[in-house]
């Protein structure tokens, strides 16, 4: 039955995720099913539960909350199979229309099934399939939404151009296309824009230059397949300006979202194409124009298409935004300049279905890329659900052409998705918990209105649960039977009402045991006409058989290998111990087929190493010497008559032979000791041969350690070098200091010389004529 399949494989995976977390005593809760009073609530406990039915079906002692086992418990225990109450999940396909290859037929169908009816009981997971194809032609709706902030003057400019241009791109691809147009700046209060009465009339910087009032979003063109009337409408428009950089882009985003009959959204492809060269402002931002009431997700465009109330409330946050656009089933293109690319690239991760284009300073390129976006998105489909009930949870699994299968996420995608490409998906559900009443979701391709409707409900009640009053089984009619269980009239007890409440106590002293000197039952159950009726995992005529008092390991009763029977563990092949916690399984301890390394021993599948050995197979011990430290002595002794082991090497060395090679090619398998005298040992070790080690060892290489001269070598050279480096230094310095000296000493000569020839340098001299010599 493929229920059950589906059933026990659902079952092994909520094991494993549980185990994997190390939840190891609540996987053994989750996965295993305890007695439980009624078949009501057998079922709904687990799973893995099943309830037997069969009249007859508990021996002495045994209480009907046995009942409840898994399947195969019940069948072994004697339970006949059609007697065993076990409700699987299943499901039903309600409307399943072939899809459809082109979208010029009457109904386009891409989906398919189209409703589902889906029957799960809580906790199993339950899996049905989904296709998809593209349809060649599919309509498309562009809604135009444009920031016109003065910023954005010379795109305004080819804008009022490009509605044939656009219109002739997406006609290629399919011939029922609709555009429209609108435009936002920011809310209309400071600090986002200028309330000066002359600015709000014309916020350009230049006041001889005219622009449009600011406005946080106009409506100005509803979707329609006339280019020249939307070239006519666009042209129209005029630039506009605000005070600070990031715009009203939500705002204007969320009202054609919402507004779907102002501007005219039709159920197909709705793409809706955001231009602008800065940042937006988000949820918050409006607090600081005093607007703090949330954005109420409600159309509020006046009779001239404005946004009549962006001055009561804040912009939306990103996930408000996304959330809306994907319900209406419209994928936003950014197309936006490079300075704020990355920004958008982070939001349009954010936003399902979306894409990020980067906008020309002058929007020359929009229509090219308007285009790519749209190939781009229509080639990914992504299934996802909407409006899940509480409890329930789906998982997906794709399958692609490709042969690429993306499991257990959170929604289905397959990429490069071309047209009449057929792709689908495998949705597993799961209801965690019984459901009031019938149950609803949906499943939905991104991008498209179709949608897969599953109705939901839980299996909490037995097929059997139709009580059957004054039953026979029941000692001739004094109970109701239901399920296979008595529940007796007023005044009777027994487990078959087999007799009146007065004599029941009369009849105590047959469910005492040791010569009725003992408990009550074992002090494990209830004593009722007689008899007694144990506790749950309890048995035996005075409930003397505990089933649960076997020894645990990590939590579990007989180490989740093995039947407690009477406090005492049954293990499964393969394990044994008191507790069935030791594997015979050696698996674990073998490495390249050596066990433990071969320093130790497997005992439960876990290696007992030996003294000095640790490691999970034995392989490391700090203090133990090498191969290489091992042999070292005997190839010393056997090659050169040296070393500790000269004197009695014949002895000392019998399970090894060692040659001398006179030329050998070293590599890191040879081994490199040093002796006691300071020698370098090299040898190579080749294994065994007649029971005896083969030592290869390098003639002529068993040399004194010459580290300390290596090293005295190099302290002497870094001490000449450095006495050269400084003795050079000396000498350098002499030389430029006799040169400079000498070039000193010309220049004084010349300087000599220029004072006979100057007349700056002569001393002056002054005749003076005294009378008295002129007179004689």
């Amino acid at each position: 039955m493929p229920g059950k399949a589906m059933k026990g494989s659902g079952l092994v995976v909520g094991l494993g995720l549980l185990l994997a977390v190390g939840q190891g005593e609540k996987a053994l809760e989750a996965g295993s099913c305890r007695p439980r009073a009624s078949c009501r609530d057998c079922i709904r406990s687990q799973p893995s539960c099943a309830w037997c039915k069969a009249l007859n079906f508990t021996k002495v002692g045994e209480s009907d909350a046995t009942r409840c086992a898994t399947r195969e418990e019940l069948l072994q225990r004697g339970c006949a199979l059609e007697e065993v109450v076990e409700p699987w999940g299943r499901h039903q396909v309600l409307e399943d229309t072939p899809l459809s290859d082109s979208a010029e037929q009457e109904t386009v169908t891409q989906l398919a099934p189209q409703k589902i009816a889906l029957w799960l009981r809580p906790g199993e997971q339950h899996s049905f399939s989904v296709r998809f194809k593209r349809a060649e032609g599919y309509p498309v709706d562009v809604y135009y939404l444009m920031d016109l902030s003065y910023s954005m003057k010379d795109d305004l400019e080819n804008i009022k151009k490009l509605g044939n241009d656009l219109l002739a791109a997406l006609r290629n691809i399919t011939k029922s296309v609709k555009i429209g147009f609108g435009s936002f700046v920011d809310k209309t209060v400071l600090p986002y824009v200028s309330t000066v009465p002359a600015k709000l009339r014309n916020p350009c910087p230049d006041r001889y230059e005219q622009c449009d009032s600011p406005v946080s979003f106009r409506h100005v063109l509803p979707l329609t397949d006339n280019a020249s009337e939307f070239e006519s409408r666009v042209s129209q428009q005029r630039i506009s300006g605000n005070l600070d950089s990031p715009e009203g882009g939500f705002d204007a985003i969320m009202q054609a979202a919402v507004c779907e009959e102002q501007i005219g959204w039709r159920n197909v492809t709705r793409l809706l194409v955001f231009t602008s060269d800065d940042v937006f402002h988000t949820a918050g931002d409006g607090k600081l124009g005093g607007i703090y009431l949330p954005n109420d997700n409600q159309c509020h465009l006046d009779t001239d298409g404005l946004y009549s109330k962006s001055h009561i409330y804040d912009y939306p946050s990103v996930g408000h935004l996304a959330q809306v656009l994907s319900a209406s089933n419209i994928q936003p293109i950014f197309a936006v300049t490079g300075s704020t690319l990355p920004v958008y690239q982070e939001l349009s991760r954010l936003i399902p279905k979306s894409v990020v284009g980067e906008l020309k300073e002058d929007s020359s390129n929009v229509v090219q890329l308007i285009s790519d976006a749209y190939n781009s998105l229509s080639s990914t489909v992504n299934l996802e659900h909407f409006q899940l009930p509480p409890g329930v949870s789906v998982a997906y699994e794709s399958h692609c052409e490709d042969a690429t299968r993306s499991l257990g996420g959170h929604s289905g995608v397959c990429s490069g998705v071309r047209i009449n490409q057929l792709v689908s998906f495998t949705v597993t559900v799961q209801a965690d918990t019984c459901l009031e009443g019938p149950q609803s979701f949906a499943l939905r391709v991104l991008g498209f209105t179709e949608e897969v409707h599953v109705e939901l409900q839980t299996l909490c009640e037995c097929p059997c649960d139709k009580p059957e009053p004054h039953a026979t089984h029941c000692s001739g009619g004094h109970g109701t039977l239901t399920c296979g269980v008595c529940s007796c009239s007023p005044g009777r007890v027994g487990k078959l009402c087999e007799c009146e409440l007065a004599e029941a106590t009369d009849l105590e002293a047959g469910c005492r045991g040791g010569n009725g000197t003992g408990p009550m039952c074992s002090g494990k159950g209830q004593c009722v006409c007689g008899q007694c009726q144990c506790n749950s995992n309890v048995r035996g005529q005075h409930c003397e058989c505990d089933d649960a008092s076997c020894e645990r390991h990590n939590g579990q009763l007989c180490a989740g290998q093995g039947r407690c029977q009477c406090g005492s563990c049954f293990c499964n092949e393969g394990y044994t111990g008191s507790a069935c916690d030791c594997s015979l399984d050696t698996r674990a301890c073998l490495q390249d087929g050596v066990e433990c390394s071969g320093h130790g021993s497997c005992i439960c599948n876990k290696c007992q190493c030996q003294p000095g050995y640790f490691d999970r197979l034995c392989s490391r011990c700090p203090s133990c010497r090498t191969p290489c430290e091992e042999h070292r002595d005997c190839a010393d002794c056997q090659a050169f008559r040296m070393g500790p082991l000269s004197q009695n090497c014949s002895v000392a060395c019998n399970h090894t032979v060692a040659m001398l090679v006179p030329e050998a090619t070293v590599n890191e398998q040879w081994c490199k000791e040093k002796t006691d005298d300071g020698r370098i040992l090299i040898f190579l070790i080749e294994g065994t041969e007649g029971g005896k080690v083969p030592l290869k060892v390098k003639d002529k290489d068993a040399v004194a350690d010459r580290t300390s001269m290596f090293v005295l070598g190099v302290v002497l050279g870094i001490v000449l070098i450095g006495l050269l480096i400084i003795i050079g230094y000396r000498i350098s310095v002499e030389i430029l200091d006799r040169r400079e000296y000498m070039r000193f000493e010309k220049e004084r000569e010349r300087a000599k010389g220029n004072e006979v020839n100057n007349p700056l340098f002569q001393s002056a001299t002054t005749t003076v004529i005294n009378p008295r010599y002129n007179e004689d």
